[in-house]
């Protein structure tokens, strides 16, 4: 049976929704504010599947995924088809001036970790992780804004 842990942060982005969206919709962009993702690659002959590289701690993972929903301005959703099992959703709430953005994420505890650390430890490790990557995206989003004018 799987192991699966499941997270989900969210952040206030003092920035309307169409600019936020456009920024989380170039997935490929992703490294510059998800410290543990070392590059997206979207497929050029299936723009649905991208490939995903992931390093932390001495760790390497990738994973190939597949967008399974968009609603533009609402929600990107994804599961992955091969590698590191995950899946997960980032949702958009316009607040007009704006936005709060909230990612979900789920994934199966490779063996080898779930060897190493217990599912408490490494969620922590992860959750912070993740939360500390929106605050970096909303900086990032922020910075973005101000050069657009």
């Amino acid at each position: 049976m799987a192991n699966w842990l499941e997270h989900t942060v969210q952040v206030e982005v003092e920035v309307p929704i169409e600019a936020v969206w456009s920024l989380w919709s170039d997935l490929e962009q992703m490294p510059l504010w998800m410290k543990w993702i070392d590059s997206v690659e979207i497929l050029t002959d299936n723009p649905e599947l991208s490939r995903w590289q992931l390093a932390s701690g001495g760790f390497q993972f990738s994973w190939l995924s597949r967008i399974v929903k968009v609603v533009p301005e609402q929600i990107i959703q994804w599961e992955s088809v091969d590698g590191l099992p995950n899946r997960g959703a980032i949702r958009f709430y316009n607040r007009h001036s704006s936005s709060i953005v909230k990612l979900s994420v789920a994934y199966d505890i490779p063996g080898i970790l779930g060897k190493l650390m217990d599912d408490l430890f490494l969620g922590r490790i992860v959750e912070s992780t993740i939360q500390a990557d929106m605050e970096r995206f909303r900086d990032y989003a922020l910075k973005a804004s101000e050069t657009s004018y």
